[in-house]
């Protein structure tokens, strides 16, 4: 008779054990179930949905996985995703109310546990880039020492500028060709189309990226911001567009006294062609970038203006003025700049008496003229392309700081 009395304790201790065993396995599974819906909320797979489409896409996992853990019970549910600038957040809270069987003798007659589950991740950005490519007459140098020696050693005048004038069929331009000679608007329109394979390349979700690319001017008779390609989310149009950039043609020899890079109207022409950045948390407001490739160098009628001396007739060749760059920036425009570098040309008279005063500052204002961290130079022998693709990439990863 002990025996029995003292049994019946360790029966209802088996029981309730029994009854808790069943909860902490249902516990178990609904955990993970919790956990997988979040993250289901917050995937890559996910990008393309909104916050109450991510949110439902999450419940049906969970509530799938989930439905096993314990039949006939009740589990409240609570799942939010919730969307703030380019980070999702999706917090999953349950808890599980289940009837026991020998516990209930006992007076125990429901058991609870709850869980919490979080997941967040950054999302691709939306970004536009608007590509301003200095396509001036400068850029018909050599691209290279020996692309410029090849060209001073065949031109009786010792000029290492292929210049484009239509009015002559054996132009420097035309010599250039025959020879060979690379220049740096070669440079750089293989380099814009090698920029878009990197931009697809890098895209996380549909339309992710927009390109638009604007040159110099195809003619210095009608020199001003020109549309090379329009902004298009189909990179592989804009690859095939930008096959046309090509150096600037003049209609003669020292037309307009060479002034056919006037920076002051470019960049505010630039400006005014962007429309305001969003946040870049969705295609309809994305960030914004005016993305700049240029040998820096100003060549433009601005005798008032000017920080060097003029070389007569109002001409002003003088470094970018980075507050140009300062208004665009004013309105949550980021910049990149590329510096292709200006190679010194020391038997060039022009050069030495005009622009090397001023070669070591070029540089310097360019970097001025860029956000934080997105400006890089380059000599355009070494990789115009490869500078171009790592600008790009920075501008994207430094995105995820902006609000």
């Amino acid at each position: 008779m002990t025996f029995a009395v003292a049994a019946i304790p360790l029966m209802l201790c088996a029981g309730v054990a029994v009854d808790y065993s069943r909860l902490v396995r249902a516990k178990a599974t609904i955990d993970g179930a919790a956990d997988s819906a979040v993250l289901a909320a917050t995937s890559s797979s996910a990008t393309n949905l909104n916050a109450e489409q991510a949110r439902k896409a999450g419940q049906a996992l969970f509530d799938t996985l989930s439905v096993r853990a314990a039949p006939g019970q009740t589990l409240d549910v609570d799942l939010q995703v919730k969307d703030q600038g380019l980070t999702r957040t999706a917090t999953l809270s349950y808890t599980l109310r289940m009837q026991t069987t020998l516990a209930s003798v006992v007076g125990m007659s429901v058991m609870s546990a709850s869980g919490f589950a979080t997941s967040f991740q950054s999302r691709a950005p939306y970004i536009d880039f608007y590509l301003l490519l200095d396509n001036s007459p400068s850029m018909g140098v050599g691209a290279t020492q020996a692309d410029i020696a090849a060209m001073v050693a065949n031109t009786p005048d010792q000029c290492a500028f292929a210049c484009h004038d239509t009015s002559n069929s054996s132009s420097y331009y035309d010599l250039a060709k025959k020879l060979g000679v690379t220049m740096r608007i070669d440079v750089l329109r293989t380099a814009t189309q090698n920029l878009m394979d990197t931009a697809t390349s890098m895209t996380a979700t549909p339309n992710q990226f927009r390109v638009g690319v604007y040159s110099f001017g195809v003619d210095a008779s009608n020199a001003k911001l020109t549309e090379v390609a329009p902004l298009t989310p189909i990179l592989s149009n804009a690859k095939a567009k930008a096959g046309s950039i090509d150096l600037m043609t003049v209609p003669y020899q020292n037309y307009q006294n060479d002034m056919h890079t006037n920076l002051s109207a470019l960049i505010p022409a630039a400006n005014k062609e962007i429309s305001d950045p969003g946040d870049g948390s969705s295609p309809s407001g994305p960030q914004k970038v005016l993305f700049l490739v240029s040998d820096g160098v100003a060549d433009e009628y601005n005798p008032s203006g000017c920080t060097q001396p003029l070389a007569g007739g109002g001409r002003c060749q003088q470094p970018l003025n980075p507050a140009l760059c300062d208004a665009v920036k004013a309105r949550g425009i980021r910049v990149a700049v590329l510096y292709t570098t200006y190679l010194p040309l020391p038997t060039n008279g022009w050069y030495t008496t005009w622009l090397q005063p001023f070669a070591g500052s070029i540089g310097r204002k360019m970097q001025d003229c860029a956000s934080p961290g997105l400006y890089f130079e380059v000599s355009p022998s070494q990789g115009v392309s490869e500078a171009m693709a790592a600008l790009f990439r920075q501008a994207v990863m430094t995105s995820r700081l902006v609000k």
